[in-house]
């Protein structure tokens, strides 16, 4: 292909509007929706005269706003029959992202379900009262893995109960921070077999429609998790400036434990899922998720500085509404579920946990009298985005005979972050 037929697409990508253009191409054709980076983009200037933005959330606004644009760089495909062109932009790859989540939750699923029992599955939710949301915010990384270990240790000591299972059984967890409406709402969703191993190498299963008592379960972990504060406030663990400073003697600490020690913690109990590949598919939908996806968004008003966005009211029947914020509240929320860096918000217990777990699931298969056979996920992602989408990446979409290579490299024009200079000790 012709130097000359490219000039007026490299051109236009090396201007400034375009490469922050929301606009991007995809099969050939020009599509725009809302999205979060459009209100990052509107309201961040001037939300960060009110606020002060954390190293982490810097980063991942900046991710968002530069994702699949010129500033992240990407290539020219070209078809070799008819000489078609079409620009294709990196993504940021930020967990946090709503654009780069739908393969990695894919690449989960596929490998989860070479993993599943043939057996009926609960889903179970672990979820803090309101109270405790500013501790728990002003302290994420602590109380999050509180959250998911005495959720584990909990339904554990329940199970090798022989009143309820007398077995040990494995556990999914996967950590939530938002509702509907984007408030902060720290939650854990888990999904957990019908049935365990005994000591003796048995498959126990569970009983029908039931597997521990509810209100045991909530009593217990709302007394592990309010020890874990006490004990945490009494060795300086907690972290108790902002909001939290009201608690920060331990009269007032006792008279918040006291407060949420009398209400009723909330886990939630699901019916058992139909089948083994339903209960997987419904855990994927609360994996690899962020707080809210761009197709949720319905308007971004430039001259209001609102931004319009679906929402299901669980406690009106799950209606769907519509909610409008300003574009700085939205950002409010929106950067509030931040996790920490590093944080793995998908665990796994019991038989599900990492280490020796072909061994385990190996002996769960052999008890129920099948052969555990592991599956290595070896798939590129053209080939994933074909049985997704039934779309042909390599294929042209203008002449439906020839095929799109790679002409050329498109350079990113954000610049990488540079290291500070040493400091003068002298």
């Amino acid at each position: 292909m012709s130097i000359y037929r490219l000039r007026p697409v490299i051109s236009m990508y090396r201007t400034s509007a375009w490469k922050r253009s929301r606009i991007y191409y995809h099969s050939g054709e020009m599509r725009s929706s809302y999205e979060v980076a459009d209100v990052f983009r509107l309201g961040m200037e001037s939300y960060q005269r009110h606020r002060r933005l954390s190293a982490r959330q810097l980063k991942v606004v900046r991710d968002i706003q530069d994702c699949r644009t010129g500033a992240l760089g990407g290539h020219i495909d070209a078809c070799d029959a008819c000489g078609h062109v079409r620009i294709s932009y990196n993504s940021c790859r930020n967990s946090h992202c709503p654009k780069c989540q739908s393969m990695a939750r894919e690449v989960w699923l596929e490998k989860r379900r070479a993993e599943l029992l043939p057996v009926r599955y609960f889903h179970l939710v672990f979820t803090l009262p309101s109270e405790l949301h500013d501790l728990v915010r002003y302290n994420e990384r602590l109380a999050y893995n509180q959250l998911f270990r005495l959720a584990w240790e909990s339904l554990c000591s329940l199970t090798a109960d022989k009143k309820y299972l007398g077995a040990t059984t494995g556990m999914v967890a996967v950590l939530h921070t938002w509702g509907q409406n984007l408030h902060y709402h720290p939650h854990i969703h888990c999904l957990i077999p019908a049935g365990g191993l005994t000591k003796e190498g048995k498959w126990k299963e569970a009983r029908k429609n039931y597997l521990v008592s509810v209100k045991a379960l909530s009593i217990l972990f709302r007394a592990k998790y309010i020890s874990f504060l006490r004990r945490a406030h009494r060795q300086g663990q907690l972290k108790m400036g902002g909001l939290c400073a009201q608690w920060s003697s331990l009269h007032q600490m006792n008279q918040l434990l006291e407060c949420v020690y009398r209400k009723d913690w909330v886990v939630y109990a699901k019916a058992p899922f139909g089948g083994p590949e339903h209960a997987l598919n419904y855990l994927g939908r609360y994996v690899k998720r962020v707080a809210i996806s761009n197709d949720r968004i319905l308007k971004v008003d430039e001259e209001q500085r609102r931004v319009s966005f679906r929402w299901r009211d669980y406690a009106d029947g799950n209606k769907s509404k519509v909610m409008s914020l300003s574009c700085e509240e939205f950002i409010r929320r929106f950067l509030q579920h931040i996790l920490p860096k590093r944080f793995s918000k998908v665990r796994y217990y019991g038989l599900m946990a990492n280490r020796d777990k072909t061994k385990r699931l190996s002996l769960c298969f052999k008890a129920m009298g099948h052969v555990f056979q592991p599956k290595k996920v070896d798939i590129n992602w053209q080939e994933r985005l074909y049985q997704l989408t039934g779309i042909d990446p390599n294929f042209c979409p203008c002449c439906q005979q020839g095929r799109m290579y790679i002409f050329m490299v498109l350079l990113p024009s954000r610049a990488p972050p540079t290291s500070c200079p040493p400091t003068n000790t002298k």
